[in-house]
């Protein structure tokens, strides 16, 4: 069968990975494991209407973006406490951005993501973010997942945010596994388009999005609910 060829950075062309089965697998975390939505009660804390959480996410995600195209990206908490101030419209005290911020490291879990890692009992999962690394790692050990996961992997290391190929080009070799034979799993389909386009096994949970958006690379593993997608990730041959 005729493998696609995807575009990279800078014009450079990467074969798409091939319909097998990973050997490693990476999770993003928030919004993927963890419940970013959680936040909105901190916002009601602070005098701030609860949906400001999306717009707050949101924003961090599209400047971390923007910043690391224009050159290397501060850290993720710098990020959302410039997007936070913005979001609230520079009326909240240190003290009540510290409050919101601090939610980060106690999101709950989406249920169907302890089946999913139960599941990789006997493959490495490791679990993939650009945002802070002790704040994931904090989050993840409260939410009770981290108990399944190798390690936690974050962009900031290399002073970006994804989508990038060098990101993904990155974790692929902390992780010591060619691209082709690393998936990753997120609920983001920027994310998971980033992973294709850098010649690794995407797979997508539309739990958020509802759907694939008709501009990303087609994930080789497409499921409304995390547990789903990997099922069909270890049912690919191998």
């Amino acid at each position: 069968m005729a493998i696609t060829v995807v575009g990279g950075p800078d014009g450079e062309t990467r074969p798409r990975a091939a319909d097998r089965r990973p050997r490693v697998v990476l999770l993003d975390v928030f919004e993927t494991m963890l419940r970013v939505d959680a936040l909105g009660s901190r916002f009601v804390d602070v005098g701030r209407p609860a949906h400001e959480w999306e717009l707050f996410f949101t924003r961090t995600l599209r400047d971390g973006m923007a910043l690391t195209l224009a050159g290397a990206a501060p850290r993720f908490g710098e990020v959302a406490r410039a997007a936070l101030r913005s979001t609230t419209g520079h009326t909240l005290s240190d003290e009540a951005l510290d409050h919101v911020l601090d939610g980060l490291r106690v999101l709950p879990p989406y249920r169907d993501v302890e089946p999913a890692l139960a599941a990789l009992a006997r493959a490495p999962a490791y679990a993939f973010t650009h945002g802070d690394p002790q704040t994931a790692c904090d989050a993840l050990d409260r939410a009770g997942l981290r108990t399944y996961l190798r390690d936690v992997y974050s962009a900031e290391t290399i002073g970006a945010f994804k989508p990038p190929a060098r990101v993904y080009d990155w974790v692929c070799g902390q992780v010591d596994t060619p691209p082709e034979r690393v998936a990753l799993v997120a609920a983001h389909s920027w994310d998971v388009h980033g992973a294709v386009r850098a010649g690794m096994v995407g797979a997508l949970a539309t739990r958020t999005e509802g759907q694939l958006p008709a501009v990303i690379d087609l994930p080789h593993v497409i499921a409304e609910h995390v547990d789903t997608v990997m099922e069909r990730l270890l049912a690919l041959p191998c």
